[in-house]
């Protein structure tokens, strides 16, 4: 019962690959956009965050899920939960 609830207080975020060239590593975009805070025109940011996939599934082009999780390496504290789509 704890863990779940633990569990689901970890954040997830969905984006697209934007690399696959480490090995059981990629690189995820999350794009959003928000309102500029003094001229108020939508401005389009994106963060990378690298992330742990276990069993190099994850393409450059795809959409997927990833949970937070505890430090895995020097940049790596998130891990793939499921690729959402496939790139085309």
């Amino acid at each position: 019962m704890t863990e779940t609830l633990q569990r689901s207080r970890r954040k997830v975020r969905q984006g697209t690959v934007v690399s696959d060239k480490m090995n059981k590593g990629i690189v995820v975009r999350i794009d959003r956009t928000m309102k500029h805070p003094l001229y108020l025109k939508t401005v389009r940011t994106s963060a990378k965050l690298y992330a742990h996939d276990e069993n190099n599934d994850a393409r450059v082009g795809d959409k997927v899920r990833v949970m937070e999780t505890r430090k895995l390496s020097k940049l790596k504290h998130w891990r793939l939960v499921e690729i959402v789509e496939r790139a085309k």
